[in-house]
C-alpha cells in the first residue's frame, strides 16, 4: 500500500519551482541530521504597494519523496505573498496543503518551513534589516525547540 496520497506523488513526480534564482535576494539551506535530507530555498523580493512581496520562490532538495513534495508545495504557498504573511506559514500548513503527511514524514514539512524562513532571514540580513532578522531568528529558535520536544516526547522524553 502506498503511504502517499496523489497530491504528494504529483508534487514529487512534477515538482514546481525547481532550481536556483540567479542573484536571489535570499537563500536558505537547512538539513535533517537523522535522515540526511537537505533543502535550499531561493527567493526574490519586490516592492508592491509599499509591501515586500515574494515574487519568486524556488528550491533544490536532496531528499526523499516527501522532502521534495513539501518543498514544491511550500514555494507555491509563499510565492506572491507579502514577506510578513509568508512568515505566518507553518509546517502544519505545508502538510495540510498536500492533503496530510504520514506522521514519520512530518519532519519534511518542518524542513520546508525552516528553509524558506532561512531564505527570508538571509534577505533581511543582506538588506540591513537587523531587527526583522532578529525576529525571524527568534521565531525559528522557538520552532526548533518545539520540534525537538516533539521528537523527544516520542522517545520517553518530557513534553
Amino acid at each position: 500500500m502506498n503511504p502517499y496520497n496523489p497530491k504528494i506523488v504529483d508534487h514529487f513526480i512534477n515538482p514546481r519551482n525547481v532550481g536556483e534564482i540567479p542573484n536571489a535576494d535570499g537563500v536558505g539551506t537547512v538539513g535533517h541530521p537523522s535522515c540526511g535530507d537537505i533543502v535550499r530555498f531561493y527567493i526574490k523580493i519586490e516592492s508592491l504597494n509599499g509591501q515586500e512581496v515574494i515574487s519568486q520562490a524556488t528550491f533544490k532538495t536532496f531528499g526523499c519523496t516527501t522532502a521534495i513534495a513539501t518543498s514544491s508545495i511550500a514555494t507555491e504557498l509563499i510565492k506572491g505573498k507579502p514577506v510578513k504573511e509568508a512568515l505566518l506559514l507553518k509546517n502544519e500548513d505545508v502538510a495540510k496543503a498536500l492533503g496530510g503527511l504520514p506522521a514519520i514524514k512530518m519532519h519534511c514539512s518542518v524542513l520546508a518551513e525552516d528553509a524558506f524562513r532561512a531564505a527570508i532571514a538571509d534577505y533581511y540580513k543582506k538588506s540591513g534589516k537587523e531587527q526583522l532578522l532578529e525576529e525571524v531568528r527568534e521565531q525559528s529558535q522557538i520552532h526548533e525547540e518545539k520540534e525537538l520536544l516533539s521528537r523527544n516526547s516520542g522517545k520517553g522524553g518530557k513534553k
